[in-house]
């Protein structure tokens, strides 16, 4: 029987055949095309807290304030279109959007169909319990419970490390139930349909510093991994101003000050370029 871990790669792989031979059928605009119709289409995701939300009606999040900086200094006009994460990154690779202007978190598989920029923040994923769960104290404790993952997202490709981990200590994974949406599984978490969820260290802080009487953060349950915007693969040189802009960003200090903002701690220590 396949294990998980073989799963995730044989879907991983299947995507990102889906992604190229998308990318090879549109090709995406390129930085003079773009400037050529004086305009730039970005997408970003519509329940991405803290990176990208929408409260009463307003975009919020470390992302919409980077892309105001963005807006103050591009020579064309830059069209956002909000979306559910579904298709957003599949959009970029066909050349449907010209960037993803999300919290992306880079994967080998990912980097096969898009390039990212430097990362914005540091997305290594963890778990989340309910507060008052005393069967999970550990990673170990984790095994044959109930996860909730988001469907094709960096939390989905995180079991592929938690299986073998939980391998050491004789445990195996338990039942994973895929989500469009993770405040979904969030919100399934809290009703005892689901033992954990496992998200980015940065959505699960501003989780259970929303709601400390709902939710408890764990441990790392995947490598180190960063998040980055992304375009599609070998669209250089709109990759190249938009790195150009993060150089910019992170030079003058407003990167990280916009980190302290939203995410509760600035990531200084950042790579300068994609690294899983």
């Amino acid at each position: 029987m396949a294990s998980v871990r073989d799963k995730i790669l044989a879907i991983a792989a299947a995507a990102a055949l889906s992604l190229s031979v998308g990318a090879s059928q549109s090709s995406a605009a390129s930085l003079d095309d773009i400037k050529a119709k004086g305009s730039m289409v970005v997408a970003t995701e519509d329940s991405y807290k803290p990176f990208e939300y929408v409260e009463n009606g307003k975009p919020m999040g470390l992302d919409h304030d980077l892309l105001a900086l963005l807006r103050k200094e591009a020579p064309f006009k830059i069209d956002q279109q909000i979306i559910p994460w579904t298709g957003l990154l599949a959009g970029v690779a066909t050349g449907k959007y010209d960037v993803a202007l999300t919290a992306a978190v880079i994967t080998p598989d990912r980097i096969q169909s898009l390039s990212f920029t430097m990362p914005i923040a540091e997305a290594t994923q963890y778990y989340v319990v309910r507060a008052d769960e005393t069967r999970i104290k550990g990673v170990p404790d984790l095994a044959g419970k109930t996860v909730g993952v988001q469907s094709g997202g960096a939390s989905y490709a995180a079991l592929a490390d938690l299986e073998p981990t939980l391998a050491k200590t004789g445990g195996k994974l338990g039942k994973v139930v895929q989500y469009t949406s993770l405040p979904e599984a969030y919100q399934d978490l809290a009703n005892g349909r689901l033992d954990y969820v496992i998200n980015g260290v940065v959505n699960l802080v501003s989780l259970t510093k929303d709601q400390p009487k709902r939710f408890r953060m764990g441990e790392a349950v995947g490598a180190p991994t960063y998040a980055a915007w992304a375009v599609a693969k070998g669209n250089d040189g709109l990759l190249a101003y938009l790195d150009q802009f993060m150089a910019k960003v992170r030079a003058s200090g407003e990167l990280y000050a916009l980190q302290e903002k939203w995410l509760g701690r600035a990531f200084k220590d950042m790579p300068s370029a994609p690294t899983k």
